[in-house]
């Protein structure tokens, strides 16, 4: 089994319009409406794909009717908007609600139960009001390997207490790294095994077994918000069935590209997996 973990859950809406022009009133032509959060994210992807998974968190008083299997805080969870238009995906990111530390210890107990029977673990997104070593506190708990996908302090605390991977995208190692990567090479030098997704262009991967590189046949147009959470799915997926590096790499990318092609977070297009899935380039570095 799988475990995500989203501490940041949130209200996901999505506002779909002809185009987006700052300092007007727009009429929105779709909205969609969902218990979201890049953990939720992962869970949604895998259950989709048949891998036994359990997601848990934190979630407020309106968000734990969709998340009932959430640890329950006092404060509301936030919201993110995705506003869609034919050009680009603006994203509206709300804060993090504050965290007591009697909620942070029912997490805590939480994550003891499910990760005593978890094959892997995924810690995502940002963190609410929490301490920026909350996910380090979190993979020194855990009895199984943990794949972390943060940014800023908490993924440099996270990549301190010993994650089995991290997985930032090249804007957020460029953070870590304070200059604009050179790759594959600066994948090393985290010392730790490193997932850098690209967008378009596809992710590197490094382990102490060599460095890949991955690219797609073709770009995909549509709504990149939950690619890099399908990229993560199938990291998990590789993990917990011991599957080649090589492999692992070529399947996140066609998930993650697949993602792009879906309408929300949390989706995929199941043709365009189809395609890529053999279509993907890997080359040793």
């Amino acid at each position: 089994m799988i475990v995500t973990v989203t501490l940041n859950a949130a209200l996901d809406v999505t506002y779909r319009l002809d185009r987006l022009s700052p300092g007007r009133t727009h009429r929105v032509r779709d909205v969609h409406s969902r218990a979201g959060g890049k953990g939720v994210n992962v869970a949604d992807v895998l259950r989709q794909l048949g891998e036994p998974v359990t997601a848990t968190g934190f979630a407020g008083p309106q968000l734990l009717s969709e998340l009932p299997q959430f640890v329950p805080i006092a404060a509301e969870s936030r919201r993110t908007v995705a506003v869609v238009d034919a050009d680009a995906v603006t994203m509206l990111n709300e804060p993090g609600p504050p965290i007591s530390a009697a909620e942070w210890a029912a997490l805590e107990a939480e994550f003891d139960r499910l990760a005593a029977t978890a094959s892997v673990v995924v810690l995502s997104g940002s963190l609410p009001g929490l301490p920026a070593d909350a996910y380090a506190r979190l993979i020194r708990r855990s009895p199984v390997p943990v794949i972390l996908d943060a940014e800023g302090e908490p993924l440099r605390a996270g990549i301190a207490a010993g994650p089995a991977l991290i997985k930032p995208n090249i804007d957020e190692l460029a953070g870590l790294l304070g200059r604009t990567p050179t790759l594959p090479g600066d994948c090393h030098a985290l010392d730790v095994p490193t997932a850098v997704t690209l967008g378009p262009d596809g992710a590197v991967l490094s382990t102490s077994d060599g460095i890949w590189s991955a690219r797609p046949p073709r770009p995909v147009h549509g709504n990149p918000t939950g690619a890099g959470d399908a990229f993560t799915a199938a990291l998990a997926i590789g993990l917990a069935h011991n599957r080649p590096w090589p492999e692992t790499l070529a399947d996140a990318v066609a998930l993650s590209a697949a993602a792009v092609a879906a309408p929300v977070a949390g989706a995929f297009d199941a043709p365009t997996y189809r395609e890529f899935a053999d279509a993907v380039t890997v080359e040793e570095n």
